[in-house]
């Protein structure tokens, strides 16, 4: 039987979450079926060191997204895929308009966020008026899907939504032999935030609660880089926030999230936000804002989490010290996470989306 051949398209490797769903999907596709190929702008990130070597990198050695579109177009023309699979919202945007030049290649775009709200310049959004050209458009929540119809028109018979997976057992073996991270005090209640140091993950609004905390005994453990480092550190200075700190981007997260006593998700919006899939997975309650990204898919009230609106800071607040004082059990919250999400669920209907062309 032919194998179906797949390039997936992806900026780089970097250790964000669209580059974790593709390594997932790529690393465990049955390999009597389908041949994995992933297409980079650049062979950068985290996430090459996770990636199977039967896997094969296309390395287009470029930096801007903007000068990429030329070198895939020649590349699907040469390789002639079965299937191409566009992970990253502004190469998607791109490629729409030229689905039609490879009438025998079926082509799936993967969305990372909801549009409306994330993609700003005219220019680009211009390019989602040739959208209903991709065979399939995935995402991840219900909130993407709606916007793509409500604000983009696209028709309804071309979206299916399919969750992020969490990869079980990858998480395990990250954290075996994990210790305690050295910066978590005993006599302190440590908070988790991880994501990029950017206005759309909130955490100058998660700064801000955090200054109705300066008297409880409570430390923030911020993970990321970005660029509103500077702004983000400058304001944790202006606020006086001795318990706060920042350790830039790690490159094995799991041990704070395993030891943390809450994660908090601050964003003001989402797609469908890996790291609150891996909190749960590590076994520990989360406290998310209300916003769009499928945040009302993921968590349970009071079994693996709760929603609150981080633009109230002082609610918010309240909202931590309560959720610290309680007790939360860590294999009811890793069994909610593993009973809808695991990679096995997810990676079975990926398996079917791709064999059904």
């Amino acid at each position: 039987m032919k194998k179906i051949s797949i390039i997936f398209i992806l900026p780089d490797l970097e250790t964000g979450g669209a580059e974790r769903i593709v390594t997932t999907i790529a690393n465990h596709l049955d390999r009597e079926r389908f041949e994995s190929k992933i297409m980079l702008l650049r062979k950068e990130g985290g996430y090459l060191d996770f990636l199977k070597d039967d896997v094969e990198i296309i390395d287009l050695k470029i930096q801007r997204i903007r000068n990429s579109l030329i070198p895939i177009l020649k590349e699907i023309k040469k390789r002639k895929p079965d299937i191409v699979f566009s992970g990253f919202g502004e190469v998607n945007a791109y490629l729409a308009v030229f689905i039609k030049m490879f009438p025998k290649t079926k082509f799936i775009a993967r969305e990372t966020n909801v549009v409306s709200q994330h993609v700003t310049r005219k220019e680009i959004k211009f390019f989602y008026k040739f959208y209903n050209n991709y065979h399939k458009i995935i995402c991840q929540s219900d909130d993407m899907r709606d916007d793509l119809i409500e604000n983009f028109k696209i028709k309804k018979e071309k979206i299916i939504k399919i969750n992020n997976p969490v990869d079980f057992d990858f998480i395990s073996e990250k954290l075996e032999n994990a210790l305690k991270p050295e910066t978590f005090s005993d006599d302190f209640k440590n908070v988790v935030a991880i994501g990029n140091l950017s206005q759309r993950k909130g955490f100058d609004n998660l700064l801000k609660v955090f200054s109705h905390l300066k008297n409880e005994k409570i430390k923030l453990h911020i993970l990321g880089n970005g660029k509103d480092a500077e702004l983000l550190h400058q304001m944790k200075l202006d606020l006086h926030l001795e318990n706060v700190i920042f350790h830039g981007q790690q490159k094995n997260p799991y041990p704070f999230l395993k030891f943390a006593d809450l994660f908090v998700l601050s964003s003001r919006y989402e797609g469908f936000p890996n790291v609150l899939l891996e909190a749960g997975a590590c076994g520990t309650y989360a406290l998310s804002n209300n916003c769009k990204g499928g945040i009302t898919e993921i968590i349970e009230p009071k079994i693996n989490g709760e929603i609150s609106h981080i633009e109230n800071h002082q609610e918010f607040a309240e909202k931590i010290s309560e959720v610290l004082k309680e007790n939360h059990d860590k294999d009811r919250i890793r069994h909610s996470i593993k009973l809808r999400f695991s990679k096995e669920i997810i990676l079975e209907k990926y398996e079917k989306l791709l064999n059904s062309f």
